[in-house]
């Protein structure tokens, strides 16, 4: 009875196993497909690897960021999708026996998380500073929460014209600019970027640089690359024998010469060629509010480079030559007006006015630019004095003393003439009106070169003058000579024409 019993026990534990092994086998199989884009323009993502978990199964996305996982079991998954330079993503997913899930993922780039850096803080100067030098040093502030290296663009405009400098790829947060204008108002902003999410920018800032550059000196230079004068402004530094705070006056692109101050007025007169002609033009210290004075009457005569004209000395109207009529104008353009005409048609090329108001010095010349005369003229153009005349050679460069007492003038003692009006040896000399005296200045003057163009030093103690080579192409040079002993001469300015010192 006891080995029937264990029969039957064992028959039904057999057929117990059997039907489990039967419920195994019918779980089933399904397919996973999808694909893998980027989140925002949705382009497929090639060679991303797909993985299923908990089965670790991987596969790989084909050129269009398709995938297929074949013959999973049914169920639930998670599955993965990981590709360098995007963020890893995971998409659940139910496996049904012979069906198929489809999975999409939309993934982002790897920096999708990250943080742009803090919009820049413009430390220096404070918005609103005034007086600023022409060179400012730029400085900022600015961070990132990972971390990440910042560059930096700055941008400066200004309230003069439509220029913008624009400087990349900065590093630092701190930038010099330099080559400012005087009585200027600029604008700065810089944008910040960490060259993953887009730039970030500051508030605008301004300041506003110093009016004047109270420079005594004024020169001409020729810029190489337009062949134009332009006309600068400069100190001299006493102690250390350098020329010192050089600044532009006028622009490259427009022909600007023979600049004279006037300290009544704060004015700057020169001379600029403007529609084919040459007219008289005022401005500013510092270059700016540029007028014209002349209009009907151009400035013209024999030699362009040679004329010269001359401030009253309250500022108020200027002389000017036109061929062999002198002219006077108010400093506004108005009361234009003939005051004096050469009795044989020479024509006038150089004035000066008196301090005083009473009298004029005149070089004339005739159309060759030789037969000179230098002479003065009372206000009702009547001849006071010849200084000089009956001579051949050039001559010029009128300057008189503020007391009416000396006279500057040049004068090629070679007495040389040429088509070309080329100088040999041309000298300095000082007229005395009272005593006729006539000093020469350039007795030390090195052989094979010219004193040109001089002028009193506002102390009348020194004058100052151009020293060139008589070839005429030389580098031209500024100096200054002590009157008194005419033995000390100090070089100042090189590459420099038409001196002004006031």
């Amino acid at each position: 009875m006891k080995k029937t019993l264990n029969i039957l026990i064992i028959l039904s534990l057999n057929l117990f196993i059997s039907c489990g092994e039967d419920t195994v086998d019918l779980v089933g199989l399904g397919t996973i497909t999808g694909r893998v884009v980027e989140v925002n323009n949705f382009n497929p993502i090639e060679n991303a690897k797909v993985t299923l978990s908990p089965t670790s199964n991987t596969v790989f996305t084909d050129a269009d960021g398709y995938f297929i996982i074949q013959d999973v079991e049914a169920g639930e998954y998670s599955v993965s999708a990981k590709k360098e330079g995007f963020l890893t993503k995971f998409e659940a997913a139910t496996v049904t026996a012979d069906l198929e899930v489809n999975v999409i993922f939309e993934m982002e780039i790897e920096t999708a998380l990250n943080r742009p850096p803090t919009a820049p803080e413009l430390v220096t100067p404070e918005s609103g500073a005034i007086d600023q030098e022409l060179s400012v040093e730029l400085i900022w502030t600015s961070t990132d929460p990972e971390g990440d290296p910042i560059t930096y663009r700055v941008e400066i405009q200004n309230d003069y014209n439509n220029d913008i400098v624009r400087v990349e790829n900065l590093t630092d947060t701190t930038y010099v600019v330099s080559n400012l204008r005087y009585g200027t108002k600029y604008f700065w902003q810089v944008a910040a970027t960490d060259n993953i999410n887009a730039e970030v920018l500051s508030t605008v800032s301004n300041f506003t640089t110093k009016s004047d550059p109270d420079n005594r000196y004024f020169y001409v230079q020729k810029d190489v690359s337009t062949g134009n004068n332009v006309i600068f402004s400069i100190n001299y530094n006493e102690s250390t024998g350098d020329p010192e705070n050089t600044v532009q006056l006028t622009t490259n692109n427009q022909n600007s010469w023979r600049p004279r101050k006037n300290q009544a007025s704060n004015l700057i007169a020169f001379l600029r060629t403007a529609n084919n002609e040459t007219h008289l033009f005022t401005m500013n210290q510092n270059g700016s509010n540029i007028q014209q004075v002349t209009a009907a009457v151009p400035i013209t005569g024999f030699d362009l480079n040679e004329i010269d004209f001359a401030w009253s000395s309250n500022g108020d109207r200027l002389i000017y030559p036109h061929y062999d009529k002198l002219y006077v104008i108010n400093k506004d353009g108005s009361g234009l007006q003939q005051i004096y005409q050469t009795a044989d048609g020479s024509y006038i090329t150089e004035c000066d006015w008196s301090n005083d108001g009473s009298m004029i010095a005149l070089k004339t010349n005739d159309i060759t630019g030789y037969n000179v005369s230098i002479f003065t003229i009372d206000m009702s153009g009547n001849i006071l004095t010849t200084v000089l005349s009956g001579v051949t050679g050039a001559a010029g460069g009128l300057n008189i003393s503020v007391d009416n007492k000396l006279l500057l003038f040049t004068y090629d003692i070679s007495g040389y003439e040429s088509p070309d009006n080329r100088q040999l040896d041309t000298h300095i000399f000082v007229y005395e009106f009272l005593t006729t005296l006539v000093t020469d200045v350039s007795v030390n003057k090195p052989a094979g070169t010219n004193d040109l163009d001089p002028r009193f030093s506002p102390n009348e103690a020194d004058i100052i003058f151009v020293n060139t080579s008589n070839d005429g192409i030389s580098e031209k040079t500024i100096y200054r000579v002590d009157l008194a002993s005419g033995n000390i001469i100090t070089p100042l300015f090189s590459n420099a024409a038409m001196p002004d010192w006031e």
